[in-house]
């Protein structure tokens, strides 16, 4: 049968009650998500877990993250008096904090800003006597950045207040929540190590 009269004794049909109805939709494009039915009613389609858990927990990690570390930041600097120090000059401290000294090109390129950052960052906290310039222990000729004394100390009662203030808010928390933590500590070292690289 040509296609033309396949076409017109369809259409003969369709007034036909004795006729089944037929899908509107191809089953080829019909909708292959899953639906519950409850009292013979088809209900909205059911969830598809296995895209949407990934996405949830990519969403949710990024909006966890920034409210957590301020928090953490404000409850240690009120814990302890500390001063508010912007987040660039803790990251340039705790560089800095452990070594001999670091020319100003490798802070940059370590801490991945621009070499005129690092630059504004030295003299903002040169001036609060955080920062200091001293020959290079290799190369007297040039300077590396040192944290000063007081910087050091500032850093010490940071980390030892944020510890206090974390072991006490952890307390609160049930031990199955805790035990939780702990075990995602490896795979939140992991994900630093990725978005460092």
């Amino acid at each position: 049968m040509a296609a033309s009269e396949q076409f017109r004794h369809k259409c003969a049909g369709h007034g036909d009650p004795r006729r089944a109805a037929e899908p509107l939709v191809s089953p080829s494009f019909a909708d292959p998500t899953p639906r519950t039915r409850q009292n013979g009613r088809v209900d909205a389609p059911v969830a598809r877990t296995e895209s949407t858990s990934a996405v949830s927990v990519e969403a949710q990690l990024s909006a966890l993250l920034g409210p957590l570390r301020r928090a953490v930041l404000r409850r240690t600097r009120a814990a302890e008096g500390l001063p508010d120090l912007p987040e660039a000059q803790i990251e340039l401290l705790r560089l800095l904090v452990g070594t001999e000294g670091v020319p100003p090109s490798l802070a940059a390129t370590e801490l991945k800003v621009a070499q005129s950052t690092i630059s504004n960052l030295i003299r903002t906290m040169s001036a609060a006597g955080l920062v200091e310039r001293v020959p290079s222990p290799t190369d007297g000729r040039a300077a590396v950045l040192v944290a000063s004394p007081s910087a050091r100390e500032l850093l010490a009662r940071y980390d030892r207040a944020s510890a206090a203030m974390l072991r006490d808010s952890l307390a609160k928390l049930p031990a199955a929540e805790r035990r939780r933590l702990e075990s995602a500590l490896p795979a939140l070292q992991q994900l630093l190590a990725a978005l460092s690289e």
